[in-house]
């Protein structure tokens, strides 16, 4: 999935989303209905499924080393600074970070690098196609504690609407993984939406305006970047 900023007005430094869509889109009920009887059978790329073995090592052995051990995945980290954030919060948790672009997870964010002082043995970044890794971590069963979904990811316009995570083809898979389900967009419809599709699959939560006085608590580059502009940030949190 990728982020699409075409429809968008510069406010600031960054951008608000426009949409020709009005609420939550009228197709996806049965979007979502459509997906969850229908098996997603592409094929894996051989990239992600040898990017997914070589994390499934460093997850037994962690649980194995700590069986009281939380498992956090960070879906589409993009340059990791969540993912970095989260293994500093979560300090008895393996934290995962997944993203698409090997040109993201492997630039230095400004903060985190070793000559700053930080130091993390608990995260690990993954170059790999959520599409592929949401399935093969639902297939090995890992014991997901919470799951990040923090890129804005709208696609706004309403022709797109499988192209969201919650109208795609691997929302079932996806939206199985962990006992949490955290989201944050600038748009709060996008996060209605998830929402709504969640509760097909017994996830219910609320969305919540996150706080604009401190930008430096921003989990993402984005989030800093949108609240610094004076846009409203929001959060679903979704409970099993």
């Amino acid at each position: 999935m990728t982020v699409n900023t075409n429809d968008s007005q510069t406010m600031g430094d960054s951008k608000a989303i426009i949409s020709n869509q009005e609420g939550i889109h009228e197709k996806l009920d049965d979007v979502v209905k459509k997906h969850l009887t229908h098996a997603f059978q592409k094929p894996y790329q051989k990239h992600t499924e040898q990017a997914f073995a070589e994390m499934d090592v460093f997850v037994k052995a962690f649980l194995t080393a700590n069986p009281d051990g939380e498992i956090i995945l960070d879906a589409c980290c993009g340059v990791g600074q969540s993912t970095r954030i989260l293994a500093q919060q979560n300090p008895q948790a393996l934290v995962i970070g997944v993203d698409k672009s090997d040109h993201r997870i492997n630039r230095n964010v400004e903060g985190f690098a070793a000559d700053d002082g930080f130091s993390a043995e608990n995260y690990h970044l993954v170059r790999a196609d959520l599409n592929d890794f949401y399935r093969l971590v639902k297939a090995a069963s890992w014991p997901v504690s919470k799951h990040y979904i923090l890129y804005p990811n709208p696609w706004p316009k309403s022709k797109h609407l499988q192209r969201r995570w919650h109208g795609s083809a691997v929302f079932p898979q996806m939206a199985s993984i962990g006992q949490q389900l955290i989201l944050r967009s600038n748009w709060r419809n996008y996060l209605a939406e998830f929402q709504q599709a969640a509760k097909f699959v017994g996830l219910q939560g609320e969305i919540d305006a996150l706080p604009a006085a401190d930008s430096s608590a921003a989990l993402t580059p984005f989030e800093a970047k949108y609240q610094a502009s004076g846009q409203i940030c929001w959060q679903l949190t979704l409970h099993r």
